[in-house]
C-alpha cells in the first residue's frame, strides 16, 4: 500500500455541503458533512434537472448503495404518488390498487421485505383485506400524498445505525425542516382530476395542497406546515375466475377428470397437469377515494450547539366502493356430464389449459351480486428530536416518536359484502379462454328470450368486518465522536428501544342461502327491468371475439335490495346472521382477534474511515448491530364444545364462547456490515458492500393456539395455527457497483448484488389432539363399526347405520324419527370416542432462497439544451421457483421477483417542462393461493406510459397537465398456465390539470 495518507475526501465533503445547502439532507450526506474551510458558491437549481442532480449527488456521496428522488421545487414531487416516483429508481417495481401505486418491490423482494421510515423512524402500517384482517407489515404509499415529502431515499445496503426489517431495502421519506430551508417560502397547488375509468362518478374531482415554512429574523425558531386534500373517483371493469382453478393430472381418471369422447378435444395426456375453473365472473366497480394529509414541524435552535424539533404527521384515506358482479358457476363434474372441451398442448412446464369449455347442466343459475362497502386508513405520528453538540468532537441525538396506523370500515355494511340474486335460466354455458380474456356465452332454454325478471330471487348475503391497528413507540439515542486526524474519521454509536403492538380482527355475518330465499314475487319486476345493464361495451379494450358474449345483468341498487332483504327475511332471534336486527349490516363483535407485541432492544457501533490510495480517496464504514426481540401473542379463538356426524358426509362443530390463547418467544441477532468506496478518478467510483439483514414474519403467522376448521370422515379434523417461535428471514448480502459521473447531472452505473436468504417461511402439517373434544369417528365404537361393515372407512352410510342400530339408546346417538338414515346424528362422547385428532397447517422456517441480480442505469443531460433522459434495467433471478406442474410443491419461492426497466425522456428549459416516463415490469409470482387452494397466482408483464407538461410564467406561477396510464393498459393475473386467467382488468387513463403558485 504505497503513499498511504490520512486525508478526507474533498469530493464527498463538497457534495455533502451542496446537499445541505439545497435542504435535501440525507442520512448518507450528513455523515460526511465536514467542511474543510473552502468557500463554495451554491446555486440552487429546481425543476427536473435540479431534482435529478440532487439525487445523483446523494448516490455519489453515499458510502453504501443509495438511490434517491428529490422534489423539483417546494411542494412539487416528480409524481403525485410516491410509489409511482419510486418505480423510476433502478430495481424498484410497484403494485397498483385502483390504478394507483400502492406498494413497492425492491430487487425482487416484495412489499413485506422492505422497511419504510419517516425521517429515519420506523412507520406502522395498517390495511384490511376483503375476507380477513391483513397480517402484512408492508407500507401502503397510497396513504401519503407526495406534496409533503421533499425527498425519498432507497437504501439498498444496510447500516448499523438503521433499524432492521428490510431485506430488500430501507426506504426513508424525508420531510421539510424550516431551519434547513432558512427562509420564508410557501406554495399552493390546485388540480382538477379527470379519471376516464369512472362511468358514474364526477367528471372532475379536486386536489388541493398548501405548504408554508418560515423562520424568525434571528434564525432561532422555525415552523413548517403543510396540508393536502385529494378526491378521486375511479372505476374498473374486470373479468376473472375468483374462486380459482382446480388442478388435475391427466390419465388418473379420478373425480373431475376430463373423460375421453368426441366432444373432448386434445384431452391432456397421462402425467400432464391441467385445471378447470370453478366460476367465471364479470365485475364493475366505482370507487371514491378521499385522501387528507397534514404535517406540522416546529424547530428551535437557541444556540448553535442545540436544536430541538417537534413534528406531527397525519394522514387519512377514505375509500368507498360500489360493485356489481355477474357470474356463472361451472358444474364441470366431467364424469357422466355431456360436457365438451378443447385443450392446449402442454407448455414447457408440462401444463395444459382449456381453450374452450362447454358446460351443460341446466337449468343452472345466473348470479348477479351487488356490494357497497368502505374503509378508512388513519395514520398518526408525533415525534421529538433533540440534537446537542457537546464540543467539536462529540455530539448526541435523542429521538422519540409514537406512531399509529389504523384501518377499519367506515360504514355499517363493513369493508366487504355481497347481496346476491339469481335466476335459474341457464341451459348451457360456453366459455372461450383462448384470447386470455374469458368470453362467456349463455344458451337459454327454449322459450326464454334471455335475461328476464321472471324467477329472480335473492339468495345469500355475506357482510364482513375487518380491523387492523399497529402502534409503534420508539426511542433512540445516537452519538458520534469525530477525530481530528487519522484514518478513523468518526465513530457512531447508539442504543434504542422499539415496541410494536399489532392487532388484526375479523367478523362475518353470513346467510349461506345460496340456493335461494323467498319467492320471485318478493322482487318487483319493474325494479329489475330498470336496473338492466350491459356488459360487452364495458370491455372495449379487451381481446377476444365477443359476438356471442352474454350482454345483460342486473345492476341493482344496493340500498334498495338491502332494505328488501332486511324487511322480508330478517330474524332478530339469530344475531349471528342479523347483528343489527332488521337492518342488514356487518357484525361489530370480532370472532377472530389476533394481537402481537414485539419489544426490541438494540445497540450499535460504527466506524467511518477515510484515507488515500495514492491519489484515490477511499472510504469505509464498518458497523455491528445487536438486536434482542421478545415476541408475545394473544389470539382469540372460538372454543369447541362438541362434534356431530349429522349426515352421511357432513359434520357439525358446535362452538362455544371465544377464549384467548397466549404464547411467547424471543430471539437475538448480531448483524455486521461493511461498505467500501474508492474514487478511482474524479469521475469514477467503485463500491463493495457486505451486510446481514433481516425481515420479521407477517403478523398472521405469529399467533397463539390452534383453530379447528372442519372435520372429515376419513382424515378427521383439519385446522390452522400460528407459530410465535418463527425466526426472522435473514439475508447475507453482497453488493458491487461501478459508477461513472462523466458530466454535470450525468452518470452511468452497473451494480451487481446477491442475497442469500435463510429461514424462508413455508407451511408444514402437525398432528395434535384437541383436549376435551371427542370425535364420533375416533375411538372404540367407531373402530367396531368400521370392522363390522367391511373395514372400509369411506363407507360412511353403512358405518352410520351400524352405530344407529346398535347404540340407539345412547343419548349421543340421535335417530331420525322419520326413518331417514341420512338425518341420523352421532355425537362424539368421552365414553365411546377418542379426542379429535387435528391436522394443523402451521408456518415454519423452511429453507433458503438465493437471489442474484444486475442493475444497469444511465442518466444523461444533453448540455444546456434542456433535453435529458434516463434508462435503467434490472435483472433478478431466484434459485427457487414454483413448480407449476406439481400439485404438492413444497418449495416456498419469494414473491415479486421480476425484471424491470424504465425509460424517461424530458425537456426542461425556458420555463417549459415536458416528461414522458415508461415503466415496465416482467411477469412475477404474487400469491400462493388462488381461492381454490394452494395454487400459484402470477401477474402478467405490464408497462405503463405517463406524461406531464408544465409552463412557468415566472418564478411564482406554474400551470401543468399530467396523464397517467396514457395508453390505457390492462392488468392481468393468471394461474399455472398463461390462459388460466385469474383476473383481467381495465381501469383507463387519468388526466390532471392544475396550477401551482410559489412565493
Amino acid at each position: 500500500m504505497a503513499n498511504l495518507t490520512f486525508k478526507k475526501s474533498k469530493l464527498a465533503t463538497t457534495l455533502s455541503l451542496v446537499l445541505g445547502a439545497t435542504t435535501m439532507v440525507s442520512v448518507g450526506a450528513e455523515e460526511s458533512a465536514q467542511a474543510d474551510g473552502d468557500e463554495i458558491e451554491v446555486i440552487e437549481v429546481t425543476g427536473i434537472r435540479g431534482s435529478l442532480t440532487k439525487s445523483m449527488d446523494i448516490k455519489r456521496s453515499s458510502k453504501g448503495v443509495v438511490d434517491a428522488i428529490n422534489s423539483e421545487d417546494i411542494g412539487k414531487f416528480p409524481d403525485t404518488n410516491l410509489a409511482e416516483s419510486l418505480q423510476r429508481i433502478t430495481g424498484v417495481s410497484i403494485d397498483r390498487e385502483n390504478g394507483e401505486g400502492s406498494k413497492v418491490t425492491v430487487r425482487g423482494f416484495g412489499p413485506d421485505y422492505n422497511l419504510v421510515t419517516l425521517n429515519g423512524r420506523q412507520m406502522p402500517t395498517a390495511n384490511i383485506n376483503a375476507t380477513s384482517a391483513s397480517d402484512s407489515r408492508s407500507f401502503d404509499f397510497g396513504n401519503l400524498a407526495s406534496e409533503g415529502v421533499s425527498a425519498v431515499e432507497v437504501h439498498k445496503t444496510s447500516r448499523a445505525d438503521v433499524a432492521t426489517g428490510g431485506i430488500g431495502s430501507t426506504i426513508n421519506l424525508i420531510t421539510l425542516k424550516p431551519l434547513d430551508l432558512g427562509e420564508t417560502k410557501a406554495s399552493f397547488g390546485a388540480k382538477a382530476v379527470h379519471d376516464t375509468s369512472s362511468q358514474d362518478g364526477s367528471t372532475l374531482t379536486p386536489e388541493l395542497s398548501g405548504l408554508y415554512s418560515t423562520v424568525t429574523d434571528d434564525g432561532k425558531f422555525g415552523i413548517a406546515i403543510s396540508a393536502v386534500y385529494q378526491n378521486r373517483e375511479s372505476g374498473s371493469a374486470r373479468a376473472g375466475v375468483d374462486n380459482g382453478w382446480r388442478p388435475q393430472t391427466g390419465g388418473e381418471g379420478d373425480w373431475g377428470s376430463v373423460p375421453d369422447g368426441p366432444t373432448q378435444i386434445n384431452v391432456p395426456a397421462a402425467g400432464v397437469t391441467y385445471a378447470a375453473p370453478h366460476n367465471v365472473l364479470y365485475g364493475f366497480s366505482e370507487v371514491e377515494r378521499t385522501r387528507t394529509n397534514g404535517q406540522l414541524t416546529l424547530q428551535y435552535q437557541p444556540v448553535d450547539s442545540f436544536t430541538a424539533t417537534f413534528d406531527y404527521t397525519y394522514s387519512k384515506l377514505e375509500q368507498d366502493l360500489n360493485q356489481n358482479i355477474h357470474s356463472v358457476w361451472m358444474s364441470l363434474n366431467y364424469a357422466g356430464l355431456p360436457t365438451g372441451s378443447e385443450w392446449t398442448d402442454p407448455d414447457s412446464n408440462n401444463v395444459a389449459a382449456p381453450l374452450y369449455i362447454h358446460d351443460i347442466d341446466g337449468p343452472s343459475d345466473l348470479v348477479s351480486q351487488v356490494e357497497q362497502s368502505g374503509k378508512e386508513n388513519e395514520n398518526k405520528s408525533a415525534g421529538i428530536n433533540l440534537e446537542y453538540l457537546v464540543n467539536d468532537s462529540l455530539s448526541f441525538e435523542l429521538d422519540f416518536h409514537s406512531s399509529s396506523a389504523e384501518s377499519q370500515p367506515n360504514t355499517i355494511y363493513g369493508n366487504s359484502n355481497t347481496i346476491q340474486l339469481a335466476t335459474w335460466t341457464r341451459a348451457e354455458t360456453k366459455v372461450d379462454f383462448s384470447s386470455g380474456f374469458p368470453v362467456v356465452e349463455v344458451v337459454f332454454p327454449d322459450g326464454t328470450p334471455g335475461l328476464t325478471p321472471e324467477g329472480v330471487v335473492t339468495t345469500g348475503t355475506s357482510f364482513r368486518n375487518s380491523y387492523m391497528k399497529s402502534e409503534i413507540d420508539q426511542v433512540q439515542l445516537d452519538g458520534q465522536y469525530v477525530f481530528d486526524d487519522g484514518i478513523v474519521e468518526s465513530i457512531d454509536f447508539g442504543v434504542g428501544f422499539n415496541k410494536v403492538e399489532n392487532r388484526t380482527a375479523f367478523a362475518v355475518a353470513e346467510r349461506p342461502n345460496w340456493g335461494g330465499t323467498g319467492v320471485p314475487e318478493d322482487i318487483d319486476d319493474q325494479f329489475l327491468l330498470d336496473s338492466m345493464s350491459t356488459i360487452v361495451d364495458r370491455f372495449d379494450n379487451m381481446p377476444g371475439d365477443k359476438t356471442n358474449m352474454i350482454d345483460q345483468f342486473w345492476a341493482v341498487d344496493f340500498n334498495t335490495i338491502a332494505d328488501l332483504v332486511g324487511t322480508l327475511y330478517s330474524d332478530p332471534n339469530d344475531p349471528d346472521k342479523w347483528p343489527c336486527g332488521t337492518t342488514i349490516c356487518a357484525p361489530s363483535e370480532y370472532s377472530d382477534d389476533k394481537r402481537t407485541t414485539e419489544e426490541s432492544t438494540s445497540a450499535y457501533v460504527q466506524a467511518n474511515l477515510a484515507w488515500d490510495f495514492g491519489d484515490m480517496p477511499a472510504n469505509m464504514r464498518i458497523g455491528l448491530r445487536y438486536e434482542q426481540t421478545d415476541v408475545s401473542a394473544t389470539t382469540l379463538l372460538p372454543d369447541v364444545l362438541r362434534i356431530g356426524w349429522v349426515s352421511t358426509n357432513e359434520f357439525e362443530i358446535v362452538r362455544g364462547d371465544a377464549v384467548f390463547f397466549d404464547d411467547s418467544a424471543d430471539y437475538d441477532y448480531l448483524l455486521p456490515n461493511i461498505d467500501f468506496s474508492l474514487e478511482v478518478t474524479d469521475d469514477i467510483v467503485i463500491r463493495a458492500s457486505y451486510s446481514e439483514t433481516l425481515t420479521r414474519p407477517g403478523y398472521g403467522n405469529l399467533t397463539a393456539g390452534g383453530r379447528l376448521d372442519e372435520v372429515r370422515n376419513v382424515d378427521n379434523g383439519r385446522g390452522s395455527r400460528g407459530n410465535v417461535g418463527l425466526l426472522p428471514l435473514e439475508s447475507e448480502n453482497i453488493d458491487l457497483s461501478f459508477e461513472w459521473y462523466y458530466d454535470e447531472g450525468s452518470y452511468a452505473s452497473i451494480g451487481l448484488f446477491q442475497k442469500d436468504v435463510s429461514n424462508v417461511i413455508g407451511t408444514q402439517d402437525i398432528f395434535e389432539t384437541y383436549a376435551g373434544v371427542y370425535s364420533p369417528v375416533e375411538g372404540a365404537r367407531y373402530d367396531e363399526a368400521v370392522a363390522a361393515t367391511g373395514g372400509d372407512p369411506s363407507n360412511s352410510a353403512a358405518i352410520r347405520a351400524y352405530i344407529a342400530s346398535n347404540y340407539a339408546s345412547d343419548p349421543n346417538v340421535i335417530v331420525d324419527p322419520g326413518g331417514d338414515p341420512v338425518k341420523n346424528q352421532i355425537w362424539g362422547s368421552p365414553e365411546a370416542n377418542g379426542e379429535v385428532t387435528v391436522k394443523y397447517s402451521q408456518p415454519f422456517n423452511q429453507g433458503s432462497n438465493k437471489v442474484d441480480g444486475i442493475e444497469l442505469n444511465i442518466q444523461h443531460l444533453f448540455g444546456d439544451s434542456g433535453f435529458g433522459g434516463i434508462v435503467n434495467y434490472t435483472m433478478v433471478d431466484s434459485d427457487v421457483e414454483y413448480d407449476n406442474a406439481s400439485e404438492d410443491d413444497d418449495n416456498t419461492p419469494l414473491l415479486g421477483v421480476s425484471d424491470s426497466y424504465n425509460i424517461v425522456a424530458f425537456y426542461d428549459n425556458y420555463g417549459f417542462q415536458v416528461r414522458f416516463a415508461y415503466n415496465w415490469r416482467d411477469d412475477f409470482l404474487s400469491d400462493l393461493n388462488d381461492g381454490q387452494g394452494s395454487n400459484p397466482v402470477y401477474v402478467e408483464a405490464y408497462g405503463q406510459l405517463d406524461a406531464n407538461v408544465s409552463y412557468s410564467f415566472n418564478d411564482n406561477l406554474t400551470v401543468f397537465a399530467e396523464a397517467i396510464n396514457l395508453t390505457d393498459e390492462t392488468t392481468r393475473k393468471y394461474g399455472r398456465h398463461k390462459l388460466m386467467v385469474r383476473n383481467i382488468e381495465q381501469s383507463g387513463a387519468r388526466y390532471n390539470v392544475g396550477l401551482r403558485y410559489t412565493f
